[in-house]
């Protein structure tokens, strides 16, 4: 029988775009964990934090490499106006 577990989840939701789900098991913490149960616990979650972490900027970087590739004018140049829409206003300093 396998031991239960916790999981930690991410969920991507955009309107435009597609679904994802991220997760990652944890062990189950005790109702009242030694203090080695403890350290145990919160260094499973912290290494289970970055590789969640490392999976989601994985995911988003493919997904805003694949969204320059749809949206550049065919010499390679991302409409700027697509661009602000799908990551924000570019703040350009202007120092004269």
């Amino acid at each position: 029988m396998a031991s239960p577990s916790q999981k930690l989840t991410a969920d991507y939701n955009a309107p435009s775009s597609e679904s994802r789900s991220f997760s990652r098991s944890l062990p189950l913490c005790s109702s009242t964990p030694s203090t080695e149960g403890r350290r145990a616990y919160l260094s499973a979650l912290h290494a289970s934090i970055g590789k969640l972490q490392d999976e989601v900027n994985s995911f988003l970087t493919q997904k805003m490499e694949d969204d320059r590739k749809t949206a550049t004018d065919g010499r390679g140049i991302m409409d700027e106006v697509k661009e602000e829409q799908n990551y924000g206003e570019e703040a350009i300093d202007e120092e004269g």
